[in-house]
């Protein structure tokens, strides 16, 4: 059965197009996709990303135990931080891409709703000393764009700069305003957007009072599914099940900044013993940009054909669209090393016509991050 998250009435009320999206009946777009895109590029959007896994690990070792199977720097976190890790299988493949906070007492992960079921039976293969805790109970809204910041911040019952000093993957407790009265929020500023921005925890009895305070302000609009996706694509970022599944590494998927150097030497993750080796020896493959020439889009799973690599044996797209923001064609594509390096010239095959494509530095659009 599908689900719907405590923003579907407001989603209706609003005029969403609703789609089903990894069991959820979530908003595609309001608006329009490109309108809510550059609205988010140049104030801010609202996101309701209430379908991701919000799960707590509870116990004195649970870093400690989390790098069992991620090669992300747990122990090393600190309170108050956030950060992007990989869960790991026995061969090195991507279980699933997390973002994970330390709290203090306990770690929150929110990872992706499609992959809920299986990360939770991962979890509990593996940490068997962990106290894993689900949460639906809490609903999770972005806020991305330049002006993210002074809609929350003018939110913030305990002024403004609890807000306005936080930086990029900080994570804070505040009480911001809404028409119901003040609600406990978990504000963290990161996001999927490349821009800088706020990903917002709240019980989901307030989240709908917080999306409407929100909204409230002139500067925000609320956007869906086909704006998060377009916005994360043109800044290089990963969608799992595209560009990462059980079977890509993180070394393939060009994640190596991800994983730490006392993580890659020392090797005591699940599945090192294939990170270390293409750490070594190079990956069979790697993910890269692609820009398609032309106004024609290149979809996930068109192949590509380059010199010395014929009859699609060069590589195979695995996310592409328009970029609103660079006006053209945007793409990402797993290749064969030897035609990494930007500027390779490429033909993606298209329902059977001819592309030409340019391998192309990632992102597309800069990263916009209050660091």
């Amino acid at each position: 059965m599908t689900k719907s998250t405590p923003l579907h009435g407001l989603h209706q009320s609003l005029g969403a197009k609703l789609v089903p999206f990894a069991g959820w009946e979530m908003p595609l777009q309001y608006e329009g996709v490109i309108a809510e895109h550059l609205w988010c590029r140049s104030n801010a959007g609202l996101f309701d990303v209430s379908h991701m896994a919000v799960i707590e690990l509870w116990g004195a070792d649970a870093a400690t135990a989390l790098e069992r199977i991620t090669p992300a720097g747990i122990t090393t976190l600190a309170v108050g931080r956030q950060r992007y890790g990989l869960l790991l299988n026995d061969t090195g493949g991507v279980v699933d891409d997390f973002m994970v906070t330390n709290w203090g007492e306990h770690l929150t992960m929110v990872a992706n709703a499609s992959r809920r079921d299986a990360d939770m039976a991962f979890l509990s293969q593996h940490l068997d000393d962990v106290d894993i805790v689900e949460r639906p109970d809490i609903s999770l809204i972005a806020i991305q764009g330049p002006r993210a910041a002074e809609a929350v911040a003018s939110l913030s019952t305990d002024g403004p700069e609890l807000i306005d000093e936080m930086v990029f993957l900080d994570n804070r407790l505040a009480a911001l305003a809404t028409g119901s009265g003040p609600v406990s929020v978990a504000v963290a500023r990161s996001g999927y957007t490349g821009e800088d921005g706020f990903e917002l925890a709240v019980d989901g009895a307030d989240v709908q009072a917080l999306a409407e305070a929100l909204l409230a302000n002139e500067a925000v609009k609320p956007a869906g599914l086909g704006a998060r996706d377009t916005l994360r694509l043109e800044a290089g970022l990963c969608l799992y099940g595209n560009d990462l599944d059980e079977t890509t590494s993180p070394v393939e998927a060009d994640l190596v900044w991800s994983m730490p150097k006392r993580r890659r030497e020392a090797g005591d993750f699940l599945g090192a013993a294939r990170v270390q080796a293409e750490l070594a020896d190079g990956p069979s493959r790697v993910r890269v940009g692609l820009a398609p020439g032309g106004k024609r889009p290149v979809r996930d799973g068109a192949t590509l054909s380059g010199t010395g690599h014929t009859d699609g044996s060069a590589g195979t797209v695995s996310s592409g669209g328009f970029g609103p923001s660079v006006e053209r064609p945007v793409a990402m594509a797993y290749v064969h090393p030897d035609l990494k390096e930007s500027g390779t010239e490429l033909e993606a095959d298209v329902r059977g016509k001819s592309v030409a494509c340019t391998v192309a530095d990632l992102p597309f659009a800069p990263h916009n991050y209050r660091r």
